[in-house]
């Protein structure tokens, strides 16, 4: 049980044990245990950039939301959207929160039923018949936008903010400046000069925490208390899984044992994929949001000592029991190199009786009588024993239900479980060079200021690629 009576998420990882898939793809005991030295390690580390403040996620969820909550209090009294601008570590987790606690339909609803909150839309993309058709269905006046870019050259977010920039400017004259409220970093960056130009509101980055981890921060918070979801209910949960995570030995500590099994299943049986399975629409953007955190933080070209290792394992997202019907064929008889991890919702907030009717169908009536609420159970089971049964590893985390609580219990848990694994395979899970490299290109190729050399460089080395158009 975690504080306050309410209930503690749990991993129940008995089908990625050899017992239950055999031992060429399942894992031993003694494996777990034998990584005591390399856990050691990584341990402590991770207890040091703590510590030193270096790495500043570990730590948010102690943060005061007081600012946060005043400034969301006056936007529900003022505004009818919130457009979150903003892309990777700055949508993915205000998408998943938003999407796993709210409504599901939310943005249909009328104002009275949404309790007076805005509509809460994420621009997290480029696509510019997506962004101009979003632009065209507000209201400027009724809309407020959230620009979120930490170092406040994000190519992406910042021409999304041009236009709006532009079009508020143009259509609101001088009142256009309550309309946007930035999310950057604390002191420093273009985006925070613009604040200080135009006297616009603004909450902080903390300049120890990267975009994949800042969902704790004014980041996701801001955006998602707009919304209205219970944010100190996100840090509860948080805290009570930054609680569980304090104890080093992996058996002991959630997000260490997740890592472990991950680290195993790839690195010893040849597992360099694995599949994000929740059983719950609600669910699905916690996989996508784990998409990013797993695949940008650990794969890696170099290890720590700079030897090239080319790390990680792919991250996929399925959803049950949808992908039942399009991916599990797959994943039970194709290649057998994935491991998989469902996320189960023990209890739904609804029940949803399948009545007595058709009951002379021999091929529907053995429905009459149950719910959906035991047939998604179920559909779950029967891929779990496909999988098992076919020495496929997978892995339950159980939620006792969804909300604010165990959500923060799920965001910590992998944020600190990705931190974990970044030490068992030697690699710095903070930082992102290969993304670089298409950030640079565009920077070269838009024609920004000092990118000159790379964009003669690109255009020489694309130049000798013949090309071939069918």
């Amino acid at each position: 049980m975690g504080d306050a009576g309410k209930k503690d998420i749990v991993l129940d990882y008995s089908n990625m044990m050899a017992q239950a898939v055999g031992s060429d793809h399942g894992l031993l005991q003694g494996e777990l245990d034998g990584l005591k030295t390399r856990a050691s390690v990584a341990h402590t580390r991770l207890m040091e950039l703590k510590a030193s403040g270096k790495i500043g996620f570990f730590t948010q969820h102690e943060m005061d939301t007081t600012p946060i909550k005043k400034y969301a209090a006056k936007v529900r009294e003022s505004y009818e959207n919130f457009v979150v601008l903003g892309i990777g570590g700055s949508a993915l987790g205000t998408i998943a929160l938003n999407q796993a606690i709210n409504h599901n339909f939310i943005p249909l609803l009328t104002k009275r039923k949404r309790n007076g909150y805005p509509r809460l839309f994420v621009a997290d993309n480029i696509d510019p018949d997506q962004f101009e058709e979003l632009l065209k269905t507000l209201d400027p006046k009724k809309t407020l936008f959230n620009v979120i870019s930490k170092s406040g050259t994000t190519a992406e977010t910042m021409s999304q903010f041009m236009i709006v920039f532009d079009m508020l400017n143009r259509r609101l004259k001088g009142k256009w400046k309550k309309k946007v409220v930035v999310t950057t970093d604390p002191a420093k960056g273009i985006l925070r000069e613009v604040v200080n130009e135009f006297k616009l509101d603004s909450f902080e980055v903390p300049a120890n925490v990267g975009g994949r981890f800042s969902v704790f921060s004014a980041v996701g918070l801001l955006p998602l208390a707009c919304a209205g979801i219970d944010i100190d209910g996100l840090m509860a949960g948080a805290a009570r899984m930054a609680q569980r995570c304090n104890e080093p030995d992996i058996m002991k500590n959630p997000a260490y044992l997740f890592s472990s099994l991950m680290y195993l299943s790839d690195t010893t049986r040849k597992k360099p994929m694995l599949v994000m399975m929740p059983y719950s629409s609600k669910m699905y953007g916690i996989a996508d949001w784990f998409r990013q955190l797993w695949a940008e933080s650990l794969g890696k070209r170099y290890d720590l000592q700079k030897k090239e290792v080319h790390t990680g394992q792919t991250p996929i997202k399925a959803l049950g029991a949808t992908d039942q019907h399009s991916q599990v064929q797959l994943y039970v008889e194709g290649p057998n190199d994935k491991a998989f991890c469902f996320l189960h919702v023990d209890k739904f907030k609804t029940t949803t009786e399948i009545p007595h009717v058709l009951e002379d169908k021999a091929e529907l009536g053995y429905l009459a009588g149950h719910s959906l609420n035991e047939l998604i159970k179920t559909e779950m089971e029967g891929t779990q024993y496909a999988l098992t049964v076919h020495n496929r590893p997978n892995m339950v985390i159980h939620l006792p239900e969804l909300s604010p609580y165990t959500m923060g219990q799920v965001i910590y848990l992998f944020e600190h479980a990705t931190a974990f694994a970044g030490g068992l395979y030697n690699v710095d899970p903070f930082d992102q060079p290969g993304v670089e490299f298409g950030k640079n290109y565009a920077y070269a190729m838009m024609g920004r200021k000092g990118y000159e050399a790379l964009r003669a460089e690109i255009k020489d080395k694309l130049k000798n690629i013949p090309s071939r158009l069918l």
